[in-house]
Order: structure tokens, then C-alpha cells, then sequence
């Protein structure tokens, strides 16, 4: 990626007045509205009013197949992953339903599949290679390789109308790579940071955070996190990154889904820390971890719904609530225009 735009703070110490007043002064209790309260006013700032809308809101899923998938560390083979855009393609997928429950637009991307589908209506081909390398025995990927992703994902954004976006994943591999972000990025142990993904037993477990342990010694020399990611992630984390990054730009809400799509915003993150400014937690995972990646991020998730799906499915679960939080502080009435007394003291 050619140039790192600064994201600017949504802070605004005039705005979060005018904000916490409007909201106030709703005909309800003081804070009865709990996490809706605060998601209000973070669109208000985000959109920087006091009447935050929620417009064409999208999601984009990046599927990519990793390199690492040749160490045996997940339960189900690699062509898992093309079969699985395939459903998207068909609306078969939990995201397609929830999608289209919440009038959401739902864009599929080839990031780095290892699978030639042609030309497709409904596939967006952004194709940077066929799989990333094995980072078990080397980096992911090249630089090059990296910023060409990122440059993806930011150009994808850029091309919405909405003031919404959430991101989901699918890429056989991926929470392995997740977990050595995670691990590398945070300085958590690494044994809080490996999970099932898609359902190992307790023995693949261990081999997949052996295998992590093994890359992470043999990559030891690497730190900034854009290094970190091109040795250790995958193209639909890297375009998640850039993704992330330029949807911030465009001072657009960001709703962050599980695991995966956590582990791009730790890369993101460090590169531009106002970047969490903008983001929404969609939910809490049940991939092993999550949690403990949310903590690190300083993050409420709106949602535990035990989900360990990917794809999106918890950001389109969570859009309703963000629809909630707009319409309250935009539609509800005043103690004044409802004629309604105030509390006495």
C-alpha cells in the first residue's frame, strides 16, 4: 500500500454535549436504554450529527485459501473453501438469510482462492494469488502481495454508497492464521489464543498450536504489523485491513463480526489506533479466544449469541440494533414535545 491516509478521532467534545443531551432528554429513564445509548451516540459522532442515519448498509465477504492448511490443522479440507462460495453464490449460506432479513447488500470477493471459477455473476475477482504460501516454512506472503490486497479491500469500500459496512470471511486455514495475529499482535499466550475453528478435537487442537509455535520461532525477527501480517495472514485478512482502513476514511460505521475479522482489526488498529473510533462489536465469538481479543481491544460486543460461523452472520445479526439506535434518538419524543414530567428532585 502505496500511503497510510491518518484517520481522524471522532471526538468531539462539543457534539458529545449536544448528543448526551438529545438522548437525555427521551421520554425514558436516565440510561434505560443501556448499550443502545451508547451506540447512538457513536454514529451521531461517527456521521457527526444528532440525527445519525443508517443508509445502504453492506457486508463484504473475502474468501482466500492459506498455506498452512498443508500442516493438517483443520477439520475439513481446503476445498471447503471455493465449495463454500459456491453456496454463497447459490444464497444457500447463513449470511445470505440474515442478509437479506435486514436488507443489507451482500458483495462475495475472491481474495486468493485455490480454485478457478471464471467469470461469475454476483464474484467480484480480486484474485491476488491462489492461496497464500505455508507460513509454517515461510511468509504468507510478499509484501507486494500484502499491499495489493489491502489496496483491494480499501478500493471495494470506496466504490459503496452506504454508511455502513461489515466485513465476513470464509477461507479454510484462517483461524490459524488468526491465531498467530493475535498471538503476535497482542502478546497474549498463545495457548489463549487457539481454538477449534470448525470443530478439531482436542488433538488437532494442540497440533495447531504447536504448528503456530513452531511458525512463530521460525519468524521470530518479525514485528511491525504490516510484516506481521504478510508473513502470517491471508489475502482476505489483508483486504479486510485495507478494507477497514478506508471505510474509516469515508467516516463510515464499521460493524467488526468474529474471530477472523477481529484478527484483521488488531493489524488495522495498530496502524491507525482511531480507526476503533468507528467500530461496532458485533457480537463475542465462541472461537476460543474472542473473547480475550475483544478484552485486549477494550470492546463491548452487542451481542452473545455463542456463534462461531463466520461469514458475516453476527455483523448482519447486529444491524438491527445499530437501526435501533439511529431511530430512538431520531424518533423518539421529548419529555417536552410529549408533555411527559421529568424526574423530581
Amino acid at each position: 500500500m502505496s500511503t497510510l491516509h491518518k484517520i481522524d478521532s471522532t471526538f468531539d467534545i462539543a457534539l458529545a454535549s449536544q448528543l448526551d443531551a438529545a438522548i437525555n432528554n427521551k421520554t425514558k429513564p436516565l440510561g434505560s436504554l443501556g448499550q443502545l445509548e451508547t451506540l447512538a451516540k457513536q454514529l451521531g459522532l461517527i456521521q457527526r450529527t444528532t440525527q445519525p442515519a443508517i443508509r445502504e448498509p453492506a457486508i463484504i465477504v473475502f474468501a482466500a485459501d492459506h498455506g498452512v492448511t498443508e500442516e493438517n490443522i483443520s477439520a475439513y479440507p481446503q476445498s471447503v473453501t471455493w465449495q463454500m462460495v459456491e453456496n454463497f453464490l447459490g444464497q444457500g449460506a447463513a449470511i445470505n438469510v440474515f442478509a437479506r432479513q435486514n436488507g443489507c447488500a451482500l458483495q462475495v470477493v475472491d481474495a486468493g482462492v485455490n480454485h478457478d471459477f471464471g467469470p461469475r455473476d454476483g464474484l467480484i475477482d480480486r484474485k491476488v494469488a491462489s492461496g497464500t504460501r505455508n507460513f509454517a516454512k515461510q511468509a504468507a506472503m510478499s509484501a507486494t502481495e500484502c499491499a495489493q490486497a489491502m489496496e483491494h479491500g480499501r478500493t471495494l469500500v470506496a466504490a459503496l454508497d452506504g454508511n455502513v459496512i461489515g466485513f465476513g470471511e470464509m477461507g479454510i486455514g484462517n483461524t490459524t492464521a488468526g491465531a498467530a495475529l493475535m498471538h503476535k499482535l497482542s502478546g497474549i499466550p498463545l495457548t489463549d489464543c487457539v481454538g477449534a475453528g470448525t470443530g478439531l478435537a482436542p488433538d488437532g487442537v494442540r497440533h495447531k498450536r504447536q504448528v503456530i509455535e513452531q511458525a512463530v520461532r521460525y519468524h521470530a525477527g518479525v514485528r511491525e504489523p504490516l510484516d506481521v501480517l504478510a508473513t502470517f495472514g491471508g489475502f482476505e485478512i489483508a483486504m479486510m485491513v485495507g478494507a477497514m482502513l478506508g471505510a474509516a476514511e469515508r467516516r463510515m460505521a464499521i460493524l467488526i463480526d468474529g474471530f477472523i475479522v477481529t484478527s484483521a482489526l488488531l493489524v488495522a488498529a495498530r496502524l491507525q489506533p482511531a480507526l476503533l473510533d468507528y467500530c461496532v462489536f458485533a457480537h463475542c465469538s465462541n472461537e476460543s479466544g474472542h473473547q480475550r481479543m475483544l478484552a485486549h481491544l477494550g470492546a463491548k460486543p452487542l451481542l452473545q449469541l455463542d456463534l462461531r460461523l463466520g461469514e458475516g452472520t453476527g455483523a448482519a445479526l447486529a444491524l438491527p440494533l445499530l437501526q435501533a439506535a439511529s431511530n430512538f434518538l431520531c424518533q423518539m419524543a421529548t419529555f417536552e414535545s410529549a408533555q411527559v414530567s421529568e424526574k423530581t428532585e
